[in-house]
């Protein structure tokens, strides 16, 4: 019984119990994205026009972006108290949302609803701080696939959630703002005492390979699933039980990698954290501060030192020169020959404060692009509602559902991708972000244009475009300016998110949309007067022009596309000045397969 208890006891503080609890919670986190769902039904509800709905969608973008109140809370709370303020905060702005919409609670002004939107949205924030400092803290030698699996899982939450919300099968439109409120609330709740930093061992293990396998392919399956089914239920009319089926099916893939935790925890070799804690300590615990500092800086001398001529030279020969140079800069300081320069601010590659950064061009740069190439898409995502609607598509779920799948393969693929790029030629990781941009623009035109199948590969192109941006900046800040300061900095970057939607939404797709529904409204109008009056009360003088047909947002995405390809030119401006870092933190290390 005692040796039972001893494995239990394990199995609560594993550190992958915990890894698979915060997958769960990112699954019920991104709910921002379900924004293009629960639109129509505020915009219909209210009688909001576009310009309207463009000021909601930028108060969910702040509140989905704005975390330095989760990151400060979690650093004064303990992390179930972190997550229960998020959960409450989710459960306030939604759920009274959802009383205002379904008329159990007065109508608010415009500001106070954005308010709402803002609280209830930022409540998702907690969910991905307490995930992420968790996760990254239990697992220091696995921050990337970690950060990539979670920060995946929130994209596919607006699947998720919708698929669920496909299930509840309720006539109610204003049901999923209720399912919003709530669902994630619960899930919360619920995991807020497992999704925590955990002691015990956490250097890298040899079944830590085989872990992260699984965990990919759970989430490569849950993606393939989820795109399948959403695809047969929107092309085939299939029955409300076979939909119960779907789902059922979906929650079992998804509770699938507990099996991790409980094998390790209950298998014949495994060790309770007590045990682990003293297996595998870190080699030269003691190193000495001074020695890393002159080394630091023999280095930076180095860089300031080599011929700019090094770096075209094969990488054979690259790094022959570099060590001769090495060498002998070390020997010269050595003898005193030469003195080493003690700069007064770090350069890239090195760890930078905010403050620090933020006058660096760099670092403006990647802000400005991130803004262009995520702030596009998501202008396409809190619109794509109204999008399906102008373009005669009857199931606007179908789109949240598949631009969220796409956003998650984005996001895995954006990680795998730029990491060959960096590992194999040691070549700068934003060329990838570049690519992506180029596909975005090219996914804006064809939707503008309406071509075959238009919103089904303008889905497809803008999601994974945008997922890519998300794998790829948070990399590629990491790597020019450190990681001491890397929430900080990750944190600033974010907020490019609703600067670039509060120009692309609410400055230009929401007026124009506004102004070709009045002119198609206008000409309604004229129509009627033709037929007769009897026909005037059709539509009311307090209801919202809708927009039909591509011309609803030609000109929005043409803009779009546009912008798309000037952030394609600011990235490669970004791989010009970023070539030597790059070479100099890549070129030296041997290739290693992408885990």
């Amino acid at each position: 019984m005692g040796h039972l208890q001893e494995k239990l006891r394990g199995f609560t503080n594993n550190r992958w119990l915990v890894f698979v609890a915060a997958m769960w919670l990112q699954s019920a986190a991104g709910i921002g994205y379900l924004f293009g769902s629960i639109s129509p039904v505020i915009k219909s509800s209210l009688n909001y026009n576009q310009r309207q709905l463009a000021r909601l969608g930028v108060a969910k973008d702040l509140g989905d972006s704005v975390g330095f109140f989760a990151g400060s809370l979690s650093e004064m709370l303990p992390m179930w108290a972190a997550l229960l303020v998020g959960a409450l905060k989710n459960f306030f702005g939604y759920g009274w949302v959802w009383l205002i919409v379904t008329g159990r609670a007065p109508v608010l002004p415009l500001w106070a609803i954005c308010v709402l939107i803002f609280i209830g949205t930022n409540g998702e924030t907690y969910f991905n701080t307490a995930s992420l400092v968790s996760c990254v803290q239990n697992f220091p030698k696995s921050r990337g696939p970690v950060v990539g699996i979670l920060k995946g899982f929130a994209g596919l939450s607006g699947a998720i959630l919708t698929q669920i919300y496909t299930m509840i099968h309720s006539p109610d439109k204003a049901s999923i703002v209720f399912m919003v409120a709530v669902g994630p609330t619960l899930v919360g709740i619920a995991l807020m005492f497992i999704v925590r930093p955990v002691g015990g061992h956490k250097q890298v293990r040899a079944s830590d390979g085989t872990s992260f396998t699984i965990i990919y392919s759970v989430c490569i399956l849950v993606a393939a699933y989820l795109l399948g089914v959403m695809l047969v239920q929107d092309l085939v009319d299939v029955s409300h039980k076979v939909i119960i089926i779907f789902t059922v099916i979906l929650f079992i893939i998804l509770l699938a990698p507990i099996v991790i935790p409980v094998w390790l925890s209950f298998s014949p070799d495994s060790r309770v954290p007590e045990e682990e804690a003293l297996l595998a300590r870190p080699k030269k615990e003691g190193t000495d501060s001074g020695a890393t500092s002159d080394s630091e800086a023999i280095l930076s001398e180095l860089e300031d030192e080599k011929p700019k001529e090094v770096d075209l030279l094969p990488r054979s020969e690259r790094q022959k020169r570099i060590a001769q140079l090495q060498t002998k800069l070390l020997q010269a300081a050595a003898e005193g020959a030469v003195r080493i320069k003690r700069r007064r601010g770090p350069h890239r590659g090195e760890n930078f404060t905010l403050t620090q950064a933020i006058i660096k061009a760099d670092f403006w740069l990647i802000f400005v692009s991130l803004m262009l190439g995520s702030g596009t898409g998501l202008t396409v995502i809190d619109n794509l509602g109204q999008l399906s609607q102008s373009l005669n598509y009857d199931n606007t779920h179908i789109f949240v559902s598949m631009i969220s799948i796409w956003n998650f393969l984005g996001r895995v693929a954006g990680g795998y991708f730029s990491e060959i790029v960096v590992r194999d030629y040691a070549y700068p990781r934003p060329v990838v972000m570049a690519m992506a941009q180029f596909a975005m623009a090219f996914g804006h035109l064809y939707v503008a244009f309406a071509l075959p199948g238009a919103l089904y590969v303008g889905t497809i192109v803008i999601g994974a475009g945008y997922g890519f941006h998300w794998a790829i900046v948070p990399a590629t800040a990491s790597e020019l300016f450190g990681l001491k300061s890397f929430g900080a900095l990750y944190n600033f970057l974010t907020m490019a998110n609703p600067a670039g939607c509060l120009i692309f939404s609410s400055l230009i797709a929401g007026p124009l949309y506004d102004r070709e529904a009045e002119k198609q409204a206008h000409g309604r109008n004229l129509q009627q007067q033709f037929i007769g009056s009897i026909f005037s009360g059709v539509l009311g003088p307090n209801d919202p022009p809708a927009c039909e047909g591509s011309v609803c947002f030609f000109t929005t995405l043409v803009i779009l596309s546009g912008f798309c390809i000037l952030g394609v030119a600011l990235s490669m401006i970004l791989v010009y000045r970023t070539k030597a870092v790059y070479t100099h933190l890549y070129g030296n290390s041997r290739s290693a397969p992408v885990s």
